[in-house]
């Protein structure tokens, strides 16, 4: 059976789940993440829910199949379930690796304090990050432990490009490829990951375990807000 891990896996070389409107269930790789990932014509829920429950919902729907595992109704039921929270429907996007090093002045950090770390630390393991002047770089190890980045511009340094500067140093600073969950209203912060080389592969519903929730600067994860 497929795993999370080797989904995603697969998805970062450009080999995508068949487009042929199924849904696939599989274990979460952890506790803190369930939820669900849209790709072109086939959805992957991972929970440790009963997969029949997660069929039965689904098949329940008043709503297009192809859509179904993001319909609001869905991820209600799925919510409800389990008590867990989510804050958004995101994009997936994924770029490679880059060689040489960042043409930005980078300084690695570990605050633990600092908000932007404090957000990361709840979502994801293994956290580094960079400051340089106008903006914060964090990755860590994120839904079926894949590597994810997420950014932070001061708002008086936006509109100088510094976000796509920031997220194309990211993918020289690692040796895998690296993952971004982007809004799509966040439209300024997708044409800077765009800008950046970062590939959209589809969308997803992450379902955190029930926490007090963290408010930080922009309401965007990878929040390129420039």
């Amino acid at each position: 059976m497929e795993t999370l891990r080797e989904i995603l896996g697969a998805a970062a070389r450009g080999v995508f789940p068949p487009a042929d409107g199924g849904t696939t269930v599989v274990p979460q790789e952890c506790h803190r993440d369930a939820g669900v990932l849209a790709f072109t014509a086939h959805s992957v829920v991972f929970t440790d829910e009963d997969p029949a429950w997660v069929h039965a919902t689904l098949r329940g729907l008043d709503c297009d199949a192809l859509s179904a595992t993001l319909n609001p109704r869905f991820l209600a039921d799925f919510l409800d379930r389990t008590g867990r929270r989510s804050e958004t429907i995101d994009a997936m996007l994924v770029a490679d690796p880059l060689p040489g090093g960042p043409q930005l002045t980078l300084k690695e950090i570990e605050d633990a304090d600092h908000p932007r770390i404090a957000y990361a630390r709840r979502r994801r393991d293994g956290i580094r990050a960079w400051t340089t002047e106008g903006g914060v770089l964090v990755t860590g190890r994120g839904v079926g432990g894949r590597l994810e980045v997420s950014v932070e511009v001061d708002e008086d340094v936006r509109h100088r490009g510094l976000g796509r500067a920031l997220v194309t140093a990211a993918r020289q600073l690692v040796t895998e490829p690296l993952w971004a969950q982007v809004s799509p209203g966040n439209a300024r912060s997708m044409r800077a990951f765009q800008a950046a080389g970062y590939r959209p592969v589809g969308a997803e519903a992450v379902l955190l375990a029930a926490a007090p929730r963290v408010l930080v600067g922009s309401a965007e994860d990878a929040g390129v807000t420039e």
